[in-house]
């Protein structure tokens, strides 16, 4: 017997189908002879979300098929209780088709926007559009009052070690144990009157205390610089997510320009009248 062009192009299918494939439609769990795949996992995987951030890693597998196992059994039950015969069913099943088919083009369309060459592109052109930031590098010592900042000034001026006074005497929780160090920061990062005092010195200078709503400070630079553009590598996850985000809205906008939108549920605008002709003289 002849096998039909149809058959034949499904053998050819079947010889040819990717590894890839093969591993997706792999059966790693069974369950009243129901088979669970590693594509089901995967699809399961990204469906919970926010419920399997809570896990430790080595649990979130076993959580992810025992969510299938049940969800193999619901249905199953749900089946034998012929729910989806129901209208509701077919509607709620409608909705979702086009929920996953919208979700689904968007993602594919998505990610060939975010090309690598699109993605270079976008660096190139955002990083020379970029003007350069000045940046220091600081540390600092709060205290509650004037005249402790004063004591803290007299101290360093007599040569003692900036990070150990600031160890011993600063308030700030975070950068105290640290030695005062701030790291590096910007401006902006700064409230206006340490930012002033501290983008004043010189390299490895101290301040007069100065005074925020913190409290007072006395302000060490240990250096300065241009702050340097981001590696493309260290931005690129930020770039293809806007590209991704971009093209999406983009789809979305021109198919909502080329529909005609009716909304049935509104009463219709009211006409608009016609103009009155001009009385004749």
């Amino acid at each position: 017997m002849k096998m039909s062009r149809l058959g034949m192009l499904s053998l050819g299918l079947a010889l040819v189908a990717s590894p890839v494939y093969a591993q997706a439609d792999k059966v790693v769990a069974k369950v009243d002879g129901i088979a669970i795949t590693e594509r089901e996992v995967a699809l399961a995987t990204e469906d919970l979300g926010e419920r399997l951030a809570q896990l430790p890693d080595e649990r979130k597998r076993d959580e992810v098929i025992n969510y299938l196992v049940d969800l193999k059994l619901g249905a199953k039950a749900a089946a034998a209780a012929k729910v989806a015969e129901g209208p509701d069913f077919a509607a709620r099943l409608a909705y979702f088709r086009e929920k996953v088919l919208l979700d689904q083009y968007l993602t594919v369309e998505g990610k060939k926007a975010a090309s690598p060459e699109a993605a270079q592109k976008l660096y190139d052109e955002t990083t020379k559009a970029m003007t350069p930031d000045e940046e220091v590098n600081a540390r600092h010592i709060l205290v509650e009052d004037e005249a402790q900042a004063k004591a803290v000034a007299e101290r360093l001026k007599k040569g003692e070690d900036f990070a150990k006074v600031a160890g011993e005497l600063s308030k700030d929780p975070g950068s105290g144990k640290e030695g005062g160090s701030l790291g590096w920061f910007t401006k902006d990062r700064m409230v206006p009157e340490f930012a002033e005092a501290a983008f004043k010195l010189e390299k490895g200078q101290v301040s007069d205390p100065v005074k925020s709503q913190f409290g007072w400070h006395v302000i060490k630079l240990e250096d300065k610089r241009t702050k340097p553009v981001p590696e493309f590598a260290a931005v690129k996850p930020q770039i293809d997510q806007y590209l991704e985000r971009k093209a999406q809205q983009d789809i979305i906008v021109a198919l909502r320009e080329k529909a005609k939108v009716e909304r049935l549920d509104q009463p219709a605008a009211p006409a608009t009248p016609a103009p009155a002709e001009p009385k004749k003289p």
